[in-house]
């Protein structure tokens, strides 16, 4: 006669590395994952493997040196941080924007913002396994990327925004390229909804995977596309308008799980608004200057102010603190990437292994910024 012997095993959680060297991680980042089996019992972030003082470095420089530091921390939207720290100066010293510059700067910034989030979506199509999202992401990013070329000669960071303005006016025939992208730019849009919005595989992956809630992203002083994804309706655009985006329509997409899916559905759904953006400030753009009354030296009064705009990633926010001299006395960035990273020890627990990279995909991080 057998006898079964029932034998119980102790199990002990284990801890894993993922990063700093790690393809799904978006940068030198590092996630120390204790697990039970395939669940995630907790998990322990490690940010700081590419600071570079950047906040203590403005202090060294002047005003106009600043600029190009500021490309270097959300380096997927250097117009948007650009457009930042400007605005911090002349709110400072109380100058006047032309309006042609005014515009100018709003095309450009929706127009980066597309383009972050095309790069967003060739990613995280690859988080789920998917190489060909990747390579239509780029397709389209690629033609902004050239406008940005004519612009202000470089296709990542451009040192093109100026206390009082711009660099120098945009070229001759800026609109006229512009409003032929536009089409271009909604069919590939479409052409990436089509391929990976309702593929079953990426549902599968995403749909109902790290749910926040709404109360719970507005503790971790969350922003951008992953509030608004929970059922926030801020955008600081209509919230709290800055330069001329009163004077134009659009709406602001919201989700109603605040999952994973909704996080990528937003930022979908922001291409839309931007396109839309940009084509009112095309027709509305007036001819004039491109620079206001700026000193030749940048040297604010004594004072301190604090400036914040819509990033791609969220709020992002300069403080500024000056003792009239030619160079900031001090300078804090509220970067939207790094409050973002707060939510993700909870966005974690309680997920597979495999979900992690999905979940972490969907914050949508540059670590340039998170790091400084």
């Amino acid at each position: 006669m057998s006898r079964t012997v029932e034998t119980e095993f102790p199990t002990v959680d284990m801890m894993l590395n993922m990063g700093p060297q790690h393809p799904s991680t978006h940068g030198v980042f590092r996630i120390v994952v204790t697990v039970d089996g395939e669940r995630i019992v907790d998990c322990e972030p490690y940010i700081g493997y590419l600071h570079r003082g950047v906040e203590k470095l403005c202090e060294n420089y002047g005003y106009r040196q600043v600029i190009p530091l500021f490309d270097r921390l959300d380096y997927l939207s250097a117009f948007n941080s650009e457009h930042t720290l400007v605005m911090a100066v002349e709110k400072l010293m109380g100058i006047q924007v032309p309006e042609r510059a005014e515009y100018v700067r709003v095309a450009l910034n929706e127009l980066n913002r597309i383009a972050s989030h095309f790069l967003f979506y060739g990613t995280f199509g690859m988080e789920a396994g998917a190489l060909t999202p990747f390579l239509y992401g780029f397709i389209a990013r690629e033609r902004i990327q050239q406008i940005f070329e004519a612009v202000g000669g470089g296709r990542l960071t451009h040192n093109f925004m100026r206390v009082g303005g711009i660099k120098y006016d945009v070229p001759a025939d800026f609109k006229e390229r512009v409003l032929e992208l536009l089409p271009y730019l909604e069919q590939g849009l479409s052409d990436c909804v089509n391929l990976l919005s309702e593929n079953e595989i990426f549902l599968a992956r995403t749909r109902g995977i790290s749910p926040m809630s709404a109360e719970d992203a507005i503790d971790f002083g969350l922003s951008g596309p992953v509030l608004r994804a929970s059922g926030v309706a801020v955008d600081l655009r209509r919230y709290d308008p800055y330069s001329i985006y009163d004077r134009f329509e659009f709406e602001i997409p919201v989700g109603a799980n605040g999952d994973t899916y909704d996080r990528y559905v937003i930022r979908v759904e922001e291409v839309n608004q931007s396109l839309r953006i940009i084509r009112q400030a095309l027709e509305q753009m007036p001819d004039g200057p491109t620079i206001g009354n700026a000193p030749r030296v940048i040297r604010p009064p004594a004072g301190e102010v604090y400036v914040r705009t819509e990033c791609p990633r969220g709020d992002f926010g300069v403080y500024l603190v000056s003792k009239g001299g030619p160079m900031p006395y001090r300078l804090k960035i509220r970067a939207p990437s790094f409050c973002n990273l707060m939510a993700l020890r909870q966005m974690l627990q309680g997920t597979y292994v495999a979900d992690s990279v999905m979940i972490l995909g969907s914050l949508d991080i540059v670590l340039g910024e998170v790091d400084r």
